[in-house]
C-alpha cells in the first residue's frame, strides 16, 4: 500500500488541472474567439467598429438569440428541435394577421400557437418515447406546410399596420432597438433560470443522466416537455418580433434558422450530448455568427455561401474539440 501512495497525489493533481483546463476552454472558448474576430475586423475595416454597424449586428443577431435561448435548454437535456425555423415563420405570419385586432393579439396569438406546438412535440418525446430528431423534423415539415397553407402557397404576405406593434419591432430605447432589449432580458432570465433555480438544475440533471434523474425523483418527462414548450415560445416570439421589424409576415423566412441556432448553441460550448450548457456561451456563439456575416458583407466581393462555409467550419472544429475534451475528462 505504501509503495503506491506517493503516485496517487501527483496523479490526482494532474487530473484536477486537466479538468480545470477543459472547463476553461469549454466555458470561455467562444468569447475568446469572438473577441479575436472583433479585434481583427476592427483593424481590417474602418466602418466595422462604428456605433451604426455594431447596433446593426446586435439587431440582426437578436432574433437568432431569442431562438437560441430556447434551443439551449433543449440541447442541455440531450434533445434537439429542428422545427424552430418553421415556428419562427408561423409566428411572424400569425402576428401579421392578428395585428388587425391590435398589438396584444399580434403577440399573444403566436405565443399560444408556439406553446401548443411545443406541447405536442414535447409530449411525443417525453411520454411517447420518440426520438427528438424525428419528432421535430416532422414538426419542421408540418408547420412549414401550415405556413404555406394559410398564405396561399407563400404567395400572400400579410402586412402590419398597427403602429404600436411596428414600434416594438422598429423603435428602441437609448439607440438600442426593442428586439435587442427583449433578447437581452430573456437572456438574463434564462441564465438565472438555468443556473440559479431548481428547474435549471433539473434540466442539467436530465441531460446528464435520465436514469440517475429518475432515481433522484426528478420529473424527467415534465422537464423534457417544458424545454420544448420554451423552445416553441421563443421561436414564435422571435418570429413575431421579426414581423414587427419588417412590417410584414413573410412566409418564407426562417429556412435554415434551426441550423444557425444549433450552431450558435454548440459553438457556445453546450454539449450536443446534453448535461452541460451556458447561455453566456450561446450569446457569444450568436454574436460570432453575426460578426462573421457582417465581415463578409464588409468585404463585398464574397457571397453568402462563404458564411455557410465559415460557420460550418467553426461548428466542425468546436465539435471535434468537444469530443477531444470529453475524452480527456474521462482519462
Amino acid at each position: 500500500m505504501t509503495a503506491i501512495e506517493p503516485s496517487a497525489g501527483p496523479a490526482s493533481s494532474s487530473q484536477l488541472a486537466r479538468e480545470r483546463a477543459v472547463g476553461v476552454v469549454q466555458s470561455f472558448g467562444a468569447p475568446i474567439v469572438l473577441a479575436i474576430v472583433v479585434i481583427v475586423a476592427a483593424f481590417s475595416f474602418p466602418t466595422f467598429f462604428t456605433v451604426t454597424n455594431l447596433t446593426n449586428i446586435l439587431l440582426q443577431s437578436s432574433f437568432l438569440l431569442i431562438v437560441a435561448i430556447g434551443m439551449t435548454f433543449v440541447i442541455v437535456t440531450g434533445g434537439i428541435d429542428l422545427s424552430v425555423g418553421s415556428v419562427f415563420a408561423l409566428g411572424g405570419v400569425l402576428a401579421a394577421y392578428a395585428s388587425q385586432w391590435g398589438w396584444v393579439a399580434a403577440l399573444v396569438v403566436p405565443l399560444v400557437v408556439g406553446a401548443v406546438i411545443g406541447v405536442i412535440q414535447g409530449a411525443l418525446v417525453a411520454w411517447g418515447g420518440m426520438a427528438p430528431f424525428i419528432v421535430t423534423l416532422a414538426g419542421l415539415l408540418a408547420v412549414r406546410g401550415i405556413v404555406l397553407a394559410i398564405t396561399n402557397g407563400g404567395s400572400t404576405t400579410p402586412l402590419i399596420t398597427d403602429p404600436v406593434l411596428k414600434g416594438i419591432g422598429q423603435g428602441g430605447f437609448a439607440s438600442i432597438e426593442w428586439p435587442v432589449v427583449i433578447g437581452l432580458v430573456l437572456l438574463v432570465v434564462g441564465i438565472v433560470l438555468l443556473t440559479r433555480s431548481r428547474t435549471g438544475q433539473g434540466v442539467i440533471a436530465v441531460g446528464g443522466s435520465e436514469n440517475a434523474s429518475t432515481l433522484m425523483g426528478l420529473p424527467v418527462a415534465r422537464v423534457k416537455l417544458s424545454v420544448y414548450v420554451l423552445s416553441g415560445l421563443t421561436a414564435s416570439l422571435a418570429g413575431a418580433l421579426n414581423a414587427a421589424y419588417t412590417s410584414s409576415g413573410v412566409p418564407v423566412v426562417g429556412v435554415g434558422l434551426e441550423l444557425s441556432a444549433i450552431s450558435a448553441v454548440v459553438i457556445g460550448g453546450t454539449l450536443l450530448t446534453g448535461g452541460k450548457g451556458s447561455l453566456v456561451g450561446t450569446l457569444a456563439g450568436v454574436l460570432l455568427l453575426g460578426v462573421i456575416q457582417n465581415v463578409i458583407n464588409q468585404v463585398g466581393s464574397l457571397t453568402s455561401s462563404v458564411q455557410s462555409i465559415v460557420s460550418g467550419g467553426f461548428l466542425a472544429v468546436v465539435v471535434i474539440i468537444q469530443t477531444v475534451l470529453s475524452r480527456q475528462q474521462r482519462l
